[in-house]
């Protein structure tokens, strides 16, 4: 388990994470959300003893990276996986790592036959592919065997196949037991890999909770889709009501501003059938960008110049 206590990290006047607290338990995959600069990629090196937090403090199960004996059996991590010497090969690339720690060759094919990168091992690194260097990254991670995995981004570079390889083997490790952080901006991948979520913003805690929780939250008071034989007189009676209606197809409204409960109270005093009440709920990208909006630090905004590709930063 990953335990993170009242965590602050000053870069001179920068707040980079401002008194931060959260648990990464085991037994299921646990995503790590923020806008840019929310200071994702600083817990995940306070984590790993590459900075040192101004006050709190941050623990593997129990114990600092620092004062882990064998980290690379105990945790695996991938920050940049193309951090790698790029006139190595890929088995020399692991090689090289797992003489650090007395494990043999037999694992380094292993890793290397789970990642899928059989046919590149023998090849420098220099001329993978983006797709190719995630892989070896996680490669490196699982040399190991170990019990804890945090992982920055592991999905970008993937094709679609090596997208679903990388959510099976992900979801697989977390139910053999394993401790699973991860960090990624692709929300839909996100929202089908992850149970839990950790979202942060600004360098503060946001939310700590399930994804259908953090998604449950954000759509309250999201709109209600009405399906009616008698559309139009039950826009008119919403529209009294001052509902926001709008005709989404034929016999099909979508209402803001009433619950369903309220709307089909109007429909029973109209006496106004009704096939389908369904309220809607925000995907995890909806969730994410209404409840994190106020801590974004960089918005992109279009300027006056007919030029739809000029934009400008606005902190």
């Amino acid at each position: 388990m990953i335990s993170v206590e009242n965590v602050t990290k000053r870069y001179g006047e920068k707040v980079a994470v401002d008194d931060l607290t959260f648990q990464v338990k085991p037994g299921v995959v646990t995503g790590f959300l923020g806008p840019n600069g929310a200071g994702k990629s600083t817990t995940m090196r306070l984590i790993l003893g590459l900075d040192a937090p101004t006050s709190g403090s941050v623990t593997i199960d129990g114990r600092s990276y620092l004062d882990l004996g064998a980290p690379l059996h105990e945790v695996g991590a991938m920050l940049e996986a193309r951090a790698v010497h790029t006139g190595r090969s890929a088995y020399n690339h692991l090689l090289a790592l797992a003489q650090t720690h007395g494990i043999g060759r037999s694992r380094v094919n292993e890793v290397i036959d789970l990642v899928g990168i059989q046919s590149v091992a023998r090849k420098r690194v220099g001329g993978f592919s983006l797709g190719m260097g995630q892989r070896l990254g996680v490669a490196a991670a699982l040399l190991g065997d170990p019990r804890v995995l945090i992982l920055d981004e592991p999905a970008n570079g993937l094709d679609p196949e090596g997208i679903l390889w990388i959510r099976t083997l992900l979801k697989r490790l977390a139910k053999e037991g394993r401790t699973v952080f991860l960090s990624s901006h692709l929300m839909a991948e996100m929202a089908q890999t992850a149970e839990h979520l950790v979202v942060i913003g600004r360098g503060k805690l946001i939310a700590d909770t399930s994804v259908e929780e953090f998604v449950q939250r954000a759509s309250t008071g999201a709109a209600v889709r009405v399906v009616s034989p008698q559309a139009t007189a039950l826009r008119d009676a919403l529209a009294a009501k001052e509902a926001q209606v709008e005709s989404v197809e034929r016999d099909v409204l979508e209402v803001h501003g009433l619950t369903g409960q309220e709307i089909g109270e109007v429909a029973l005093a109209e006496k106004i059938v009704l096939a389908e009440l369904t309220p809607l709920q925000l995907s995890l990208e909806q969730a994410f960008m209404q409840l994190t909006g106020e801590t974004v630090e960089y918005h992109a905004t279009s300027t006056d110049s007919d030029d739809p590709t000029t934009m400008k930063a606005a902190a």
